[in-house]
């Protein structure tokens, strides 16, 4: 789509939302939108969102300085003219709700491309990783668009989607949620027609209470299919079933058990795992079980647009991992950064990754709080607490209050429940302490798995990681020796 074109006419926005317009040429077009007023450019669309913390109505004024075309705005502030929204010199979209307005607007821009194949990814974890890989791979042979970073949310959604252009064959979105009632919500905004679970986890339990809620959340991604659509379902969930009960479209289940296409052939440790893909070698480079989960979530994905076995290849070999999500950091102290979250499940499973790696020096876990577990919470760190205490590390570290439970598993000073191993249990609520701990007992040699919630922000314990590292480089330290 052309800078001449833009994305649509302001007056045809306004008659899809049902708004009213106030002052400025409303038959010009808007090129973007935004709902930061800080983005805004040369003929943006700017949204006016009201938050908790703040009211994006505010900053309007703001959003006409910086160049915007038009702003969303909602009713009942315009009518109060709360922050002098009537003296903006601007075109103003008046509408009831800006939130629905903004997904309102998304899907009428959307129905401007009716070739494009809408493929749409959910799930308790994984869908970010498995979204880049399916780009990976679906990108080698259609031109592709999809959500930058994990824009998935009530909000990011919308805006991802205005990044579809008529050039287009393809797009990838993936789509999160934090409440109930918005899978379906961004089910309405997108209209997938591949629409895939990655899992059913208990991230987010404690928003929705169950398992079982989640599942049906989650399975509200198929909830505007029309017949012709196709659900994609991990065959070896305990949900399966239920997610392909009722769907109105297409079922079809992937996972390791499906399928002749795929065959493990060696697991490479930290370096990934070499496979058949119909027959043929790749060296897919991200590592762990889970994550080769989520590539032949995606090489299902790529499989039914379709593309060839060779881009699925091609793909599969080209992936990199993601910042904070299984990042391998060599050096000195090897690190598995996997910050960026944290869920019950996904814990045991970096957990389990780490044990299973064959390793000289010694294994550091640092493990921070999951959040947003309700009432789950004590339960769910406990049973990580019996996982770390049958674990292979030398050493444990508990970051964050809702780690404590997992205490209940270290019998005493530097020993846990029913181990052999004798290691060191370290807890605190404090990220000095927590660094300055890490730093005393470090030494070259080490792997150090770095895994909590997004909360905890872990990736901050790099610095200490990186000083050693200079230090070593410098020559202040020679192997064997511990940073202090």
């Amino acid at each position: 789509m052309t800078r001449d074109k833009g994305l649509m006419k302001i007056d045809s926005l306004a008659r899809v939302l049902k708004g009213s317009v106030s002052g400025g040429a409303a038959g010009e077009s808007f090129f973007s939108v935004s709902i930061d007023s800080r983005t805004v450019e040369e003929g943006a669309l700017f949204v006016a969102l009201r938050g908790s913390a703040d009211d994006g109505h505010k900053y309007v004024s703001r959003a006409f300085e910086r160049g915007a075309a038009a702003a969303l705005v909602c009713r009942s502030a315009f009518e109060k003219n709360e922050y002098g929204l009537k003296d903006c010199r601007g075109v103003l979209i008046v509408v009831d709700n800006t939130l629905i307005a903004l997904q309102d607007a998304a899907r009428a821009y959307l129905e401007q491309f009716p070739a494009l194949l809408k493929i749409g990814i959910t799930g308790s974890s994984g869908k970010t990783t498995t979204k880049e890989i399916a780009g990976a791979i679906i990108g080698r042979e259609k031109n592709l668009v999809m959500n930058p970073g994990n824009l998935n949310s009530e909000t990011g959604l919308p805006l991802a989607v205005f990044n579809v252009r008529a050039c287009h064959e393809v797009g990838v979105f993936e789509m999160g949620m934090n409440r109930r009632g918005e899978i379906a919500e961004l089910a309405r905004i997108l209209k997938p027609q591949l629409a895939l679970v990655t899992n059913i986890g208990t991230a987010h339990i404690g928003i929705l209470g169950t398992k079982e809620a989640i599942a049906q959340e989650k399975k509200e991604i198929f909830s505007c299919f029309t017949g012709t659509e196709t659900a994609l379902i991990p065959f070896d969930s305990e949900f399966a079933e239920f997610l392909g009960k009722d769907v109105n479209g297409r079922v079809k289940y992937f996972g390791f058990e499906k399928g002749a296409s795929f065959e493990v052939s060696r697991d490479l440790g930290l370096r990934g795992t070499e496979l058949m893909w119909e027959g043929k070698p790749v060296r897919f480079g991200l590592p762990g079980r889970y994550n080769l989960a989520n590539a032949l979530a995606a090489a299902a994905l790529a499989s039914e647009v379709p593309v060839s076995a060779e881009a699925i290849r091609r793909g599969l070999e080209s992936v990199k991992p993601l910042s904070g999500r299984g990042e391998i950091c060599p050096g000195p102290v090897t690190v598995i950064k996997d910050c960026y979250n944290a869920n019950p499940e996904a814990v045991l499973e970096a957990v389990g990754f780490a044990d299973s790696l064959s390793w000289e020096g010694r294994k550091i876990y640092v493990i921070g709080s999951m959040l947003e577990l309700g009432e789950y919470s004590g339960a769910a760190h406990r049973a990580a607490g019996k996982a770390l205490a049958g674990s292979d590390a030398d050493m444990v570290f508990l970051f964050g209050k809702e780690t404590l439970p997992a205490l209940a598993f270290r019998d005493g000073p530097g020993r846990a429940v029913g181990s052999k191993k004798t290691r060191e249990w370290f807890y605190t609520e404090d990220m000095e302490k927590l660094s300055g701990k890490l730093r005393s007992v470090l030494r070259p040699g080490d792997l150090v798995l770095l895994k909590g919630s997004r909360g905890t922000a872990l990736e901050r314990l790099m610095a200490v990681i990186e000083v050693q590292e200079k230090m070593l480089k410098a020559g202040a330290l020679q192997t064997g020796e511990v940073l202090g």
